[in-house]
């Protein structure tokens, strides 16, 4: 059976609120969630960006049994990997065990802030083959020294260790990235039902690992005003992350979808108050193969009503369907 997660989506909501609504998950039966980890939003329109780790660890303590996860954290270029090491651990220790570790190569939207520039993709590759490599050798405990391609970490150790380890899932999107996440993932990560993303990872060494997607989706009783609300806010998601990964700034993104209509967003995300849309709309990834749906409910405003729905009606429409 697919496990349904719930998305605490940081560029649509304030820190306070965003702890509010995985509380609420819990509640309502939600069987893990994901938190992105964002310096900007997409669009202006949604208008957030909050501190993911605080968030994180705040949630951790207002919650006792839904998983955590970060979906998903660069540790290359805003971030070093030894501060990367150090916020899971502690994080893990907080949700006494309930937290994951995804990872990725970034995006240039969050990145650039540090200014050091936007690597090519196969370096941004190699970056976080390095980056997970210190990572892991941190949770193995001891000192760690490494002098590589693009990290240099001197006598470092996490004092504070958690007896089990954050498992790691990479994000990928293409063969180099399905190859890093077989040989070093505990779990892979993806955003669109690719089953040729899944056969790679499980050509790489992924066999039998989770595997985590994403849908977003739209619940409203009025079905326009949900559709314009994913047109509004969400717009961008069609670009593919080819695109996604390389634009610097939210104006950009306005302006790469400005062509795209209401209708384009209706066909690709569930909007309304149909359960059996949002059942058809998770479908590809169960066909799949993903083990894990975690959804994105569109707009911080919109979160109490979408989550106590979801307890009513959806999470049991769900588990009928793919049980």
């Amino acid at each position: 059976m697919v496990r349904i997660g719930y998305t605490m989506m940081t560029e649509q909501a304030g820190p306070r609120e965003l702890v509010d609504h995985v509380v609420r998950a819990e509640e309502a039966g939600f069987d893990f969630s994901v938190t992105s980890d964002h310096y900007f939003p997409w669009l202006r329109s949604q208008g957030h960006a909050p501190y993911a780790w605080a968030v994180l660890g705040a949630a951790a303590q207002a919650t006792s049994r839904i998983p955590l996860m970060t979906y998903v954290t660069c540790p290359t270029v805003r971030y070093h990997p030894v501060v990367v090491a150090q916020k899971a651990a502690t994080l893990q220790l907080l949700a006494e065990g309930r937290f994951r570790l995804g990872l990725g190569s970034g995006e240039n939207l969050n990145e650039h802030v540090t200014g050091g520039g936007w690597p090519a993709v196969d370096v941004r590759h190699e970056m976080l083959e390095e980056a997970v490599d210190i990572i892991h050798a941190l949770f193995e405990g001891g000192h760690v020294t490494h002098h590589g391609t693009y990290f240099d970490v001197e006598s470092a150790r996490l004092w504070d260790l958690p007896e089990k380890t954050p498992p790691i899932g990479i994000a990928v999107s293409g063969e180099q990235s399905c190859t890093l996440a077989g040989h070093l993932g505990d779990l892979v990560i993806a955003t669109e039902p690719k089953k040729e993303l899944l056969d790679a990872f499980d050509r790489h060494g992924g066999a039998g690992k989770p595997r985590v997607g994403q849908l977003p989706v739209s619940y409203g009783p009025d079905r326009e005003a949900a559709t314009d609300r994913a047109h509004d806010q969400f717009r961008w998601f069609g670009l593919g992350w080819k695109v996604n990964s390389e634009l610097p700034h939210p104006d950009s993104f306005a302006s790469a979808t400005r062509f795209v209509t209401r209708e384009d967003v209706a066909a690709s995300i569930p909007c309304g108050d149909d359960p059996e849309a949002f059942v058809e709309a998770v479908r590809p990834y169960v066909d799949a193969g993903f083990t894990e749906v975690a959804l994105v409910q569109i707009g911080g405003e919109t979160q109490p009503d979408f989550i106590d729905w979801s307890r009513k009606t959806l999470l049991s429409a769900l588990r009928e369907a793919f049980d």
